[in-house]
């Protein structure tokens, strides 16, 4: 969710400060790279496992209040690792101004989605759907983005993962026993990252700022926006349930948080291309968690339908080396 976070725009701001990246890695190679390999395993787990947190995290408050605590925990830590490096928030109302649009789209608005989604769908379907995110994203980069060139290649990729979801779905079948709306805000929530990252892209990647300060700022600006519109639309919780609260905070200091630092250390170390790949590991994950915790039902055609969008996710990559956003 991937998430997180992000995320979902890792490369184009860790190119911002590749300088300083390089001045940093350790000559130490063999250690690294089973440092970095330790890391991905952890990074798939905590993204795995937030769709089952966001499950655990609505059965005690509504979406919109786990949306909240999510990016409240989330920026603390971030907020924490800035303090930590004595970093700043950047500076100029037209940076505030892009990123405010940055974090309603990959932040307030995926979050919120997923959230609700899960009101009515299993989160093993939302672990899948948020895997559509790189399909959306090689669509929406063919148009928005001129440098891009469609291929056999990739366009045969984006067929064979909008086959696949159409298999998750069980669209022979009249999309039999699926909550369409919830199906539908789930898929709009991976809609929304690829598009996020295209306006950062265009608007943010010439910036000077370090991509820790910068998505510490986004961050916050998401949960500004969500504490305005939070106390809209739900009543303040008479009682805290502990167990979904737990979800919440597990959710945003770890998804949303610990992971946007883990995956920032990952692509200055390998690069976006290697550190991508943890994008594929995730819908095994959560639909795992989905079954194996919290009893979630497994039709055939939802990991037949998984490991076909996958594939044709990992066939718009080969080229572009894109990542992807959950």
């Amino acid at each position: 969710m991937c998430y997180e976070i992000a995320g979902r725009i890792v490369d184009v701001m860790s190119t911002m400060t590749a300088a300083t990246r390089t001045r940093v890695r350790t000559p130490r190679r063999p250690r690294a790279r089973l440092g970095w390999r330790l890391r991905f395993g952890v990074l798939s787990l905590i993204w795995g496992f937030s769709f089952l947190l966001i499950k655990v995290g609505t059965h005690g408050y509504a979406p919109f209040q786990v949306t909240l605590g999510r990016l409240a925990f989330g920026t603390a830590v971030l907020v924490a690792a800035m303090a930590v490096k004595r970093e700043r928030l950047p500076r100029g109302a037209r940076t505030w101004g892009h990123l405010a649009v940055a974090a309603f789209l990959l932040n307030a608005l995926p979050f919120s989605l997923f959230a609700y989604a899960e009101l009515t769908i299993p989160s093993t379907l939302a672990g899948i759907c948020n895997a559509t995110s790189p399909l959306w994203g090689m669509a929406l980069s063919l148009v928005a983005l001129s440098e891009d060139r469609p291929t056999r290649l990739r366009v045969a990729g984006l067929g064979l993962g909008f086959l696949g979801v159409l298999t998750v779905l069980g669209a022979w079948q009249g999309f039999h026993g699926l909550d369409a709306t919830g199906t539908a805000m789930a898929l709009l929530a991976s809609l929304s990252y690829p598009i996020g990252w295209i306006y950062v892209r265009r608007t943010l990647a010439g910036s000077s700022h370090s991509h820790l300060s910068m998505t510490g700022a986004q961050l916050l600006l998401a949960t500004l926006q969500l504490a305005v519109i939070t106390p809209l639309f739900t009543s303040f919780p008479t009682h805290f349930s502990l167990l979904p609260l737990l979800a919440v905070a597990a959710l945003g200091a770890l998804g949303t948080g610990l992971a946007v630092l883990i995956q920032y250390g990952l692509v200055a170390e390998v690069g976006p291309t290697t550190a991508q790949m943890v994008t594929y590991f995730i819908p095994v994950i959560a639909t795992a968690a989905g079954v194996a915790i919290l009893n979630e039902s497994l039709a055939w055609t939802t990991p037949v339908g998984a490991l076909i969008v996958l594939a044709g996710a990992a066939l718009t990559q080969v080229e572009s080396g894109r990542r992807s956003r959950i």
